[in-house]
């Protein structure tokens, strides 16, 4: 610890304690968890939106083939 107190006051750089470190890991790990809950939220709600929606359908009405071709 020492070498890297050092260094860090070498280079005019903050030192940050170890217990500092600790808790902004903690912090860093629950931000993750958070945004792997929202994103898996998100997707849920996603695919509950695409059951959801009626299926567009394509008219019987239309016709694939040239309405100008005299073929009916």
């Amino acid at each position: 610890m020492l070498e890297g107190g050092h260094a860090a006051v070498q280079a005019d750089e903050d030192v940050v304690g170890t217990s500092r470190v600790r808790d902004l890991e903690k912090r860093v790990r629950d931000l993750e968890r958070l945004l792997g809950r929202k994103t898996m939220e998100n997707e849920i709600l996603k695919e509950a939106l695409d059951v959801a929606r009626p299926k567009k359908r394509i008219s019987p009405l239309l016709s694939w083939s040239d309405p100008t071709d005299g073929s009916r």
